[in-house]
């Protein structure tokens, strides 16, 4: 087999496997309206931290089940409801300074952009670049944010795809893939890009997904 034709069968591989997004992981469905995409942010900011994918998962989760899906009503909620939903999903690190975050970001997202990120996306016209420092101009998204945020995007926001940050390159030279994002890109399909980014990042952060893709296509 080509080597072009193992690389295609090794993503297959880590497709099937864990091309699960993130915000699919976390139960929002995502599309261009204006409350998934702040929930994605709000994921985006919570797995930005440095602490486990799964807890900031959960942590996001109980912070919708509570109500707080929207700006608007994540800066209603008292302070101390935010604190307890992080809490509850394991967030017992950063829960107070967080809870304040949050509630600072929906304000300026309100007062801002009238809670509507697409006027964002408006705004950026195509440039990822130019949505990146927007998007960092909101408390608690950093580069690292905004990169979590354009990798989940891009599966709505096409004009942004393919976007494979370092974190998932990282993931791709461990999986054996080319590093070079165009050849990485190739790879797949615009539309399973974000699906992809997301396998590529699990591959970086637990070498034992690496591995396992690896022998499951004998690769070794």
């Amino acid at each position: 087999m080509r080597a072009d034709g193992k690389q295609r069968t090794l993503v297959r591989a880590l497709l099937d496997r864990h091309g699960e997004t993130y915000a699919e992981e976390c139960g929002i469905k995502l599309r261009n309206t204006p409350q998934p995409l702040y929930q994605l942010l709000v994921l985006a900011d919570l797995l930005s931290t440095r602490i486990r994918a799964s807890v900031a998962v959960a942590s996001a989760r109980a912070l919708f089940d509570g109500g707080m899906s929207t700006p608007r009503r994540m800066l209603d909620a008292p302070w101390q409801q935010r604190v307890d939903a992080l809490g509850e999903g394991g967030y017992r690190r950063y829960d107070e300074s967080t809870a304040t975050r949050l509630g600072e970001g929906a304000e300026l997202l309100l007062g801002e952009c009238r809670g509507d990120l697409r006027r964002l996306r408006e705004a950026a016209d195509g440039d990822a670049g130019e949505l990146r420092r927007a998007l960092q101009e909101l408390p608690g998204i950093g580069p690292t944010g905004s990169a979590i945020f354009l990798r989940e995007v891009q599966g709505v926001w096409t004009e942004f795809a393919p976007f494979l940050d370092p974190k998932a390159v990282q993931g791709a030279e461990r999986l054996g893939l080319p590093t070079d994002r165009t050849k990485l890109a190739r790879l797949v399909t615009t539309d399973e890009t974000a699906g992809f980014a997301s396998a590529l990042v699990r591959a970086a952060l637990d070498r034992a997904v690496a591995e396992e893709v690896r022998e499951a296509v004998g690769a070794g």
